[in-house]
């Protein structure tokens, strides 16, 4: 396995749950946002929250920042189009290797 499918994976594995796709479409539509108004937003009790971003930002996909008594999260630009160019790639080479055997 290369380093880029463990990448690709570890991102797949962060985005595998709802609220998380939320929560980054959320982050990717403007600058960043602070965890209470998240948890205002999402119908889910705060530790849950707080575990999805963990999640979330383990794999690298969202980064935070405290300022006590908040954290603000957004969207970690760079590895949110490194996991954009590696999912748009799989599926292009994908596409193209079905066109070439069919």
């Amino acid at each position: 396995m290369t380093q880029e499918q463990q990448q690709m994976a570890q991102f797949a594995r962060a985005m595998s749950h709802p609220v998380r796709i939320y929560i980054l479409q959320l982050l990717a539509g403007q600058s960043c946002c602070y965890s209470g108004d998240l948890a205002d937003e999402l119908p889910i009790a705060r530790s849950t929250l707080s575990q999805h971003l963990k999640a979330l930002k383990e794999a690298g996909l969202i980064q935070g920042e405290i300022n006590p008594p908040k954290i603000k999260y957004c969207i970690h630009r760079e590895n949110w189009e490194k996991a954009k160019s590696l999912f748009v790639g799989m599926f292009e080479e994908a596409e193209a290797r079905a066109e070439s055997h069919c």
